[in-house]
């Protein structure tokens, strides 16, 4: 593709998921409340954010393959289409005090993610061969409009249908949803054709044995599973704190902003100092944000420990969707991406359904501990994967130039 579509793509792709990241930070910061808010059984509080993270995770598989049969276009306008219809549902739901229904329409939201997961690879597709990285990352940037906006538009419109707290928001997230349609009704990615190879296609079972696949898909899902863990019992744990709406609002903003922002530079510094390198620099982060929300429980702490979490994040998935490129063969892409993302939001899900327990029965250092026994396992495949690794699956030289 030239170099000028390929720029345009992105652009577009970017704006996208913006679009998508305003209506998600939604579901971030008040699912949880929501869900305190209705559930019966208050273990159950983040329920809601599990469901999304099960719809999305059941969805990337049957989606991925949807996307290879009517083209990456269709398939997002779907996804955002989903999207419009589970915040109005949300809202619906939470004016009639429906848990259930909340729930269902965090698993349709599900459809949604699953989908916007597959701008970065769309962005890959449509690359010159040596902005891989780089195209992972900008399209990453568009979560910066979402850091900015987000959760200042989140928190304004919580009250829009008083005296119903949060339903205002949904409505709005779901509006912002349709915007999406937009950008991705421009997108000129060709109709996928056969992907063929000299070689022919192998078994998902022997492409997932692979060192490099189980480095690349535990980085990207240990950096879902664990942020989303920590995130997802922020709210819970400053509300416990009595911190107001606004300073919740403001330490998921800086969190957002934090997980986007290295997008800038994430893939310039794969291409100077290697990818591996930037995974371990994330795996080291993450250990940190430990100690961020261990010390104490200021707004500094909570501040410092999401800020860490969301470089962590950008640092483990942008590292581990560049290495999975190498995983592949072009006639095996579909279903090596898409058990991927499957493995990224079943780690998210687990993450999100765990949380909130986690957070009722033991507190909030439980949760934060909870984090280093999969730093521990990502650390060891990936150091498995980089002592048996052959020049020939060494990640592309990048082209020093932002194209």
């Amino acid at each position: 593709m030239h170099v000028k579509q390929y720029r345009l793509n992105v652009f577009l792709l970017a704006t996208a998921q913006g679009f998508y990241l305003v209506s998600a930070v939604t579901g971030i910061t008040f699912a949880g409340l929501v869900g305190q808010m209705l559930a019966e059984n208050k273990l159950l509080a983040t329920l809601p954010l599990a469901v999304l993270t099960i719809g999305t995770a059941c969805s990337t598989i049957p989606m991925s393959l949807l996307m290879k049969r009517i083209g990456r276009r269709l398939g997002f306008m779907i996804g955002a289409t989903a999207g419009a219809a589970s915040s109005a549902v949300a809202a619906y739901a939470i004016t009639q005090s429906n848990f259930a229904l909340f729930c269902a329409a965090m698993g349709l939201m599900g459809v949604y993610q699953a989908c916007s997961q597959y701008y970065r690879f769309a962005a890959v597709e449509s690359a010159p061969k040596d902005y891989v990285s780089r195209a992972v990352s900008l399209v990453l940037l568009g979560g910066v409009l979402s850091a900015l906006i987000g959760p200042t538009l989140a928190v304004s419109s919580s009250d829009l249908l008083a005296p119903v707290p949060f339903a205002g928001a949904f409505l709005v997230a779901s509006l912002v949803s349709l915007l999406a349609l937009a950008p991705l009704m421009l997108l000129k990615i060709p109709l996928p054709k056969e992907e063929t190879s000299d070689e022919g296609a192998r078994p998902l079972s022997q492409i997932i044995r692979q060192p490099v696949f189980i480095a690349a898909a535990l980085n990207a899902a240990t950096s879902y599973g664990l942020m989303v863990l920590v995130m997802t019992a922020t709210p819970l744990a400053m509300n416990g704190c009595n911190f107001s709406m606004v300073d919740t609002g403001s330490v998921i903003q800086w969190h957002v902003l934090a997980m986007f922002v290295p997008s800038f530079f994430t893939g310039t510094l794969i291409h100077r100092f290697g990818v591996l390198t930037i995974l371990y620099t994330g795996m080291g982060l993450f250990a940190l944000s430990i100690t961020f929300s261990t010390s104490g429980i200021t707004l500094l702490n909570f501040g410092g420990a999401l800020v860490t979490v969301g470089i962590a994040w950008n640092f483990l998935f942008v590292g581990g969707t560049t290495l999975l490129t190498q995983a592949y063969r072009p006639n095996e892409k579909a279903k090596t991406q898409g058990i991927n993302e499957f493995m990224v939001f079943s780690a998210a899900a687990t993450g999100s359904l765990t949380s909130g327990g986690l957070f009722n029965v033991s507190g909030w250092d439980a949760v934060n501990y909870g984090v280093a026994p999969f730093l521990v396992v990502t650390l060891i495949a990936t150091v498995w994967y980089q002592l048996g690794r052959t020049p020939a699956v060494v990640p592309v030289d990048l082209d020093s130039e932002t194209p």
